[in-house]
C-alpha cells in the first residue's frame, strides 16, 4: 500500500516544524475542507452532544468552538504543533469544554483505552498519507484511534481520499468498523443548471461495493468533492499487540 499522492506536495505534512512555522507565519484561523455548519448534520447524527469526542489535527480551527456552541459539552483537542496549540490555550482559556494538548495522533498513549464516544478528523490523516511512510503513519494513527474508541463510538473522516485510497485502510479486520460513505460538495460549489439533485442527497449514505469502492456508474457531481467516512466500532477491542503485528506487516 502506497502514500497518497493525488493532491500531495513538496511540504511535509507529518513533521511538527513544518506546522510550528506555518502557524507563527500565518496566526488568526483556517478550517480544513469544511466548516462546522456543513458537517453538522453528519456529526450531530453519529455523535451525541454529551459525547467525550477527541479532535485530531486540531490546527488553528473553530470548528471545536463552533461545536461547543452547539451544545458538545467536552472536545479533547491535539495536534502535533506546539505553537497551534499555545495559541489555542490562549484563546480558549475561558472555554472549560475544550481542552487542548500537543500530541503526535501516531503515538496518544496518554490517553487509556476507550476514553472517547467520538474521534474526529479532518485532513489529519491526509497529512500523514503524503509522506513516505505514509501506510505505518496510517497504522499508527489508525490503530491508536481505535483503541481510543468506546464500543459503538464513531470515527468520523473528512478527507479529499475517494474509496480506492481510504477504504483499503478503514477496513482492516483488526479495527472491526463498520463504515458509512457520504460525500459534499466543496464550499461554494455551483451546480450545473438543470441538476435535480438536492441537499438531501448529500445527507443519504452512499451505496458501496463489497469492495468498499465507488460503483462503476457512479459519477461525481463535483470533481473536487469531500468524502466523508463514518467508522463506527463494533465490539472488539484492539490489544497493543495485534496494533504491533500490523505494523511489522506493513515494513515487510
Amino acid at each position: 500500500m502506497f502514500r497518497d499522492v493525488s493532491s500531495c506536495n513538496t511540504y511535509n505534512y507529518g513533521d511538527a516544524l513544518y506546522w510550528d512555522a506555518r502557524y507563527v507565519e500565518e496566526g488568526g484561523s483556517f478550517d480544513w475542507y469544511q466548516r462546522y455548519s456543513s458537517l453538522r448534520p453528519f456529526v450531530r447524527n453519529y455523535i451525541p452532544t454529551s459525547s467525550r469526542v477527541l479532535m485530531v489535527g486540531c490546527g488553528n480551527a473553530v470548528m471545536s468552538e463552533d461545536m461547543v456552541a452547539d451544545g458538545y459539552e467536552d472536545i479533547m483537542n491535539i495536534d502535533i504543533s506546539s505553537v497551534a496549540i499555545d495559541m489555542m490555550k490562549r484563546k480558549y482559556e475561558h472555554i472549560p469544554q475544550l481542552k487542548y494538548m500537543q500530541m503526535d495522533v501516531r503515538d496518544m498513549s496518554v490517553f487509556p483505552d476507550e476514553s472517547f464516544e467520538g474521534v474526529i478528523d479532518k485532513g489529519t490523516l491526509d497529512s500523514l498519507m503524503c509522506g513516505n511512510d505514509a501506510p505505518i503513519s496510517a497504522a499508527q494513527m489508525l490503530g491508536e484511534v481505535s483503541r481510543l474508541l468506546k464500543p459503538g463510538g464513531i470515527y468520523l473522516l473528512i478527507t479529499y481520499g475517494d474509496p480506492t485510497v481510504r477504504m483499503p485502510h478503514l477496513i482492516r479486520p483488526v479495527y472491526n468498523w463498520k463504515v458509512n460513505l457520504y460525500i459534499i460538495p466543496r464550499p461554494g460549489f455551483q451546480r450545473p443548471e438543470g441538476c435535480s439533485s438536492s441537499i438531501k442527497s448529500y445527507l443519504e449514505p452512499i451505496p458501496i461495493t463489497e469492495k468498499g469502492l465507488l460503483p462503476a456508474e457512479f459519477v461525481l457531481e463535483d470533481p473536487d468533492c469531500h468524502f466523508i467516512y463514518v467508522c463506527k466500532k463494533d465490539d472488539m477491542e484492539l490489544s497493543s499487540a495485534t496494533t504491533y503485528g500490523l505494523t511489522v506487516d506493513l515494513l515487510q
